[in-house]
């Protein structure tokens, strides 16, 4: 039998070239400081991508970073943070306080509800989460500022009576349009096979229920080994677009069995993140400075990504061990 090959690798330019886009509704992997896909959103960064609808679900420094640098239209949020670093990311919060962005916010537990209704093609998924607090009543985007854009369902929810049972009360809430979903994991094959270590999050809803997939990897691995345990697997290969191979690409948040976050980085850039000239420098010195995800890491040096290397058996790294933050 002829194998047909499916190689799906690209550059990491060259897979932000082609499947994101101008205007997009864009969904990362990961939680705060866990698993963020940084490398790709730099990349999105350089090639000036602009106009996005950032589905933020519980989103850290790469959502704050795309605000702040004015390329979010839309942000769709439960929660944005670097945990222990920033508990309200800096960017996003004066973004949203001089209104320089349409901002509408869910709860937590119902946005990942959302995205999972995306995953299972509904339109839209009943929820008694939010009802009883403001959350229902207090919109963000307005119904009429919504039907300006494409990229936004008409209505925040649409609370209603159960139709199985006309005593109780339900929220509806639109599932989610995701053009695009960038993840970072541990382990992809050149075909798009993929193996999240560890919690999967969003990550496999927003796969699935996005119309691209970018999956950015710290190794890619033969399809032998990953059929060795097939059960492990999360991502099937048909829902991968593109495979990038990005060593460190979530630097500085973390990734479970391979490295902690980088909690001087994340201090770093809470700092600069407070005030509109020192942002400007940490883009113009960590993003726009260095061509490329490589070069990147030859600026962090290879002394403190080694530092950041997990202790076998710890899943953490030695370098923080009864370090204060």
């Amino acid at each position: 039998m002829i194998k047909i090959s499916r190689n799906k690798i690209y550059t990491l330019k060259d897979a932000i070239s082609k499947y994101v886009k101008d205007g997009d509704s864009i969904a990362f992997s990961g939680f705060t400081t866990n698993r963020k896909p940084y490398a790709a959103v730099y990349e999105i960064l350089r090639q000036d991508i602009k106009d996005l609808y950032i589905q933020g679900g519980p989103a850290g420094g790469e959502s704050d970073l795309l605000i702040g640098a004015g390329r979010c239209t839309a942000y769709i949020n439960s929660y944005t943070a670097n945990s222990g670093y920033s508990n309200v990311s800096r960017r996003f919060r004066k973004f949203i306080e001089e209104g320089k962005i349409l901002f509408e916010d869910y709860s937590m537990d119902v946005q990942i509800m959302m995205f999972h209704a995306a995953a299972l093609g509904l339109k839209y998924v009943p929820v008694k989460h939010m009802l009883g607090s403001d959350l229902v009543e207090k919109w963000g985007i307005s119904e009429e500022e919504r039907k300006k854009h494409d990229k936004l369902p008409d209505k925040k929810l649409i609370v209603t009576n159960n139709p199985f049972d006309e005593e109780e009360k339900v929220c509806l809430v639109p599932t989610p349009d995701i053009d695009v979903a960038i993840i970072h994991v541990q382990k992809a094959t050149a075909e798009g096979t993929v193996r999240i270590e560890g919690s999967t999050l969003i990550d496999i809803d927003i796969a699935l229920g996005a119309k691209r997939c970018i999956v950015t990897c710290e190794e890619i691995v033969e399809d032998s080994a990953m059929m060795q345990d097939a059960a492990l697997n999360n991502i099937p290969c048909f829902k991968t677009d593109a495979v990038v191979h990005v060593p460190f690409g979530a630097h500085p948040s973390q990734v479970y069995n391979y490295y902690d976050y980088d909690g001087d980085f994340l201090s770093m850039y809470d700092k600069a993140s407070k005030d509109d000239e020192l942002f400007d420098e940490f883009l113009d010195e960590w993003v726009y400075g260095v061509d490329s995800h490589e070069e990147y890491l030859e600026k962090l040096g290879v002394l403190r990504l080694s530092n950041l290397k997990i202790r076998d058996g710890l899943g953490y790294s030695v370098a923080l061990e009864g370090k204060e933050d």
